[in-house]
């Protein structure tokens, strides 16, 4: 189905798998063990040949959900976790060792952050960089260095980092390249053009869409050759050199570390992602028109949003991806209170997420980026008269009639 087009392959996903008794959908299966009539299928199955055996492991739900994320992203072979941040966590601790370096975008979603002072703990050595200056990371590269992360636009100053250059760093030097794609998802931007060896994604954000599921992704493009990849266990040197890195994953992340996703949430994430272009093309249309608006008004001091004419990485913004995705924040003149803001607002809900079918927002500085201090912040570029919004499919003339009566 290679030549159709993003929605028609994801609606025909399950289909395509000619499901029992013409089933449209790949159904709920909610048994954690599974049975054989032949003890052997049991014992291959534990030696590493197809099948199911437990469901910390895989179910026949997930790997629907894993066939259909991983045509998404264009790669070899994804797995699925129970968050996005366990498929972050099951992807450093995975590859890297005591002793390795990792290189990452010092302009990472908060709890990312917070992630990486973690893993230090474990001997792993991390350097912070301006991700969106190639020259940034090329010159944090050390003899040690294993992996590099990015985010493709960064929570919630909207950095856009310097994928194509960073891939092609990345590829002279033999590092593993990571790009977490939460933000614009594969339907804006396709991770593999800008030679991504692993793309991490959030799909509680806008692959699931509605607010009602957690999960999180891992896809190995195929890209990265591990045939010399140190960190890669002896157990998992067999076949295919290409499906190694993901089998290590799989294995320490969902067996060993017990990340792993229910069926039930796999299932909505699966239905969910049906609609995600439908979904972002009006998310796009309505945060473009919010900017606009919101950058024209007097009481706003400054719009963070790629689609801006304005905004320092536009240009690359406009070249990598086909839509400026559904975050902006903005900063609000000295003297406004962007609480009372939030407090007015009528249609705009108040809470923490992104990639929900309603618009939120939040103030930055005192919710997800509180921990991380004004001093960490403040290198980050976030004010303490930050908002964040995660723009939803509303009708846009209501949503700027909502900010319009907020801000009088």
């Amino acid at each position: 189905m290679s030549e159709h087009g993003f929605t028609t392959k994801i609606v025909h996903a399950d289909h395509s798998l000619n499901l029992e008794a013409g089933a449209v959908h790949a159904p709920i299966h909610n048994s954690v063990p599974y049975g054989f009539k032949d003890v052997q299928g049991l014992i291959d199955v534990f030696q590493g040949q197809p099948g199911h055996a437990y469901a910390r492991s895989s179910t026949p739900t997930l790997d629907a959900l894993c066939k259909k994320i991983q045509m998404m992203d264009r790669g070899v072979a994804t797995a699925v976790f129970s968050s996005g941040m366990s498929a972050i966590v099951a992807t450093f601790l995975t590859l890297l060792k005591e002793g390795d370096h990792l290189i990452c975008s010092r302009f990472l979603f908060g709890n990312t952050t917070s992630l990486l002072n973690t893993i230090t703990g474990y001997g792993i050595e991390i350097t912070l960089v301006d991700a969106t200056d190639v020259n940034e990371v090329i010159k944090a590269k050390q003899d040690n260095t294993k992996m590099v992360f990015v985010e493709t636009i960064a929570n919630p100053v909207t950095q856009v980092s310097a994928l194509s250059e960073i891939g092609d760093f990345c590829e002279a030097e033999n590092l593993v390249y990571v790009i977490d794609n939460t933000i614009t998802s594969s339907y804006l931007f396709d991770a593999r053009t800008v030679k991504a060896s692993l793309i991490t994604t959030s799909l509680s954000k806008y692959v699931a869409g509605h607010g009602n599921a957690m999960g999180g992704s891992v896809t190995d493009t195929g890209i990265y050759s591990w045939d010399d990849y140190p960190n890669i266990y002896a157990d998992y040197r067999k076949g295919d050199s290409n499906l190694w890195g993901i089998s290590q994953i799989k294995k320490k992340g969902l067996r060993d570390m017990g990340a792993c996703l229910s069926s039930q949430g796999a299932h909505l994430i699966s239905v969910g992602s049906e609609t995600m272009e439908l979904r972002m093309d009006r998310q796009c249309e309505n945060a473009m028109m919010l900017a606009e608006y919101l950058q024209a008004h007097p009481k706003v001091e400054k719009v963070y949003y790629p689609g801006l004419a304005d905004h320092p990485q536009h240009e690359r913004a406009k070249e990598l991806f086909t839509g400026f995705g559904a975050l902006l924040s903005f900063d609000l003149v000295d003297g406004l209170d962007c609480c009372e803001l939030l407090n007015k607002l009528n249609l705009v809900i108040s809470a923490t997420h992104l990639g929900d079918n309603r618009t939120l927002a939040l103030p930055v500085a005192p919710t997800i980026y509180f921990e991380l201090g004004k001093a960490l912040r403040q290198e980050m570029g976030i004010s303490e008269n930050m908002i964040r919004c995660s723009i939803g499919i509303e009708n846009g003339a209501d949503l700027i009639a909502d900010f319009e009566q907020a801000l009088a």
